[in-house]
């Protein structure tokens, strides 16, 4: 089949492109010619990339229109971000593609209430980036159920491996977090670190992808959440990542989130308070019952890759 992967020179994509090549698909990757995929793999030399700024062709009303015009069978949408750019995209693809998949997020539950969460509990979402993809899945499932457009929404969680900014156990991006645990300094922790985080490998939401796709039937019209088996806290990934390193336990102090805020530069500061605010923690059993979707990696195991990666390319010293 002929695939369109929009946005798959990302994380994912690095994983995906190759599992479709290796699957018989012919591949066309639209990107807007600024990165490479984080991992070499022999597969890209079989892909067709083909350069498009989405933005400015959103603007344009112009970019469901280019997409159709490669005819493909499925559709790949890795970085839609607003519903307007998504109902265009979906409005061009009407009657034209076997299987469209977007990719949303965890996001879409919004603050965790009943956990681990489930796909069928009702949409809460709180911040711009989890409003509009909670919107885009409505859409989407409406679409799917009522105009009969053949679409899956995929929903990861915090996505890690080799090379990608990873969220740590101070609930951030900051790789200085890791090697604070490594020598065994304090790590201030924000409330008593019991908030939790849910990581998944890029290589099991790709295989996410791959599944639904090999199960149409059951895919379509559904969405899915993709992450390791368990969600984890704070306080015990903090530890788990100091074992790493030979300590007993990570040397831990704890701070109420308004002294804490004031201790750590201010992107820092957002980034963690929009992971221990949604927290979250969710159930993957529909997607292992629908799609057959396995994750190799545990948390930990997926989290320990990246750390690796960032020691052997010293991007941290510890």
């Amino acid at each position: 089949m002929r695939v369109v992967i929009i946005g798959g020179t990302g994380h994912v994509g690095t994983y995906l492109v190759p599992f479709l090549i290796e699957a018989g698909h012919e591949v066309i990757c639209i990107t807007r010619g600024n990165s490479q995929p984080y991992v070499p793999h022999a597969a890209w030399d079989s892909v067709t990339f083909v350069t498009i700024d989405r933005e400015k062709a959103d603007s344009e009303k112009t970019f469901g229109q280019q997409i159709r015009d490669f005819e493909a069978d499925i559709v790949i949408d890795m970085i839609c971000f607003t519903l307007e750019s998504c109902q265009q995209l979906v409005e061009a693809l009407h009657g034209t593609v076997q299987h469209f998949l977007h990719c949303g997020s965890l996001w879409i539950h919004g603050h965790s209430a009943i956990v681990p969460a489930t796909e069928d509990l009702p949409r809460e979402p709180f911040g711009e980036y989890g409003i509009q993809k909670s919107l885009i899945e409505r859409y989407l499932m409406r679409e799917a159920r009522l105009n009969g457009f053949p679409a899956t929404a995929i929903h990861p969680g915090h996505i890690t491996g080799p090379g990608y900014p990873t969220v740590n156990p101070q609930g951030n991006r900051d790789n200085r977090v890791f090697e604070t645990i490594a020598k065994g300094e304090i790590l201030i922790l924000p409330n008593i670190g019991m908030e939790t985080v849910h990581h998944v490998h890029g290589e099991d939401v790709a295989q996410s992808f791959m599944k639904a796709i090999n199960n149409w039937s059951t895919s379509v019209g559904e969405s899915f959440h993709v992450v390791s088996p368990t969600a984890i806290t704070l306080r015990g990934f903090a530890h788990a990542v100091a074992r790493w390193f030979g300590h007993a336990k990570a040397n831990i102090e704890f701070l109420p989130w308004e002294e804490f805020r004031k201790i750590v530069d201010k992107e820092v500061a957002e980034n963690t308070w929009d992971h221990i605010a949604h927290s979250p923690n969710a159930n993957i059993e529909k997607a292992r019952r629908l799609i057959g979707y396995e994750p190799r990696y545990s948390s930990l195991q997926a989290v320990k890759e990246n750390v690796d990666w960032l020691i052997t390319n010293k991007k941290i010293s510890v």
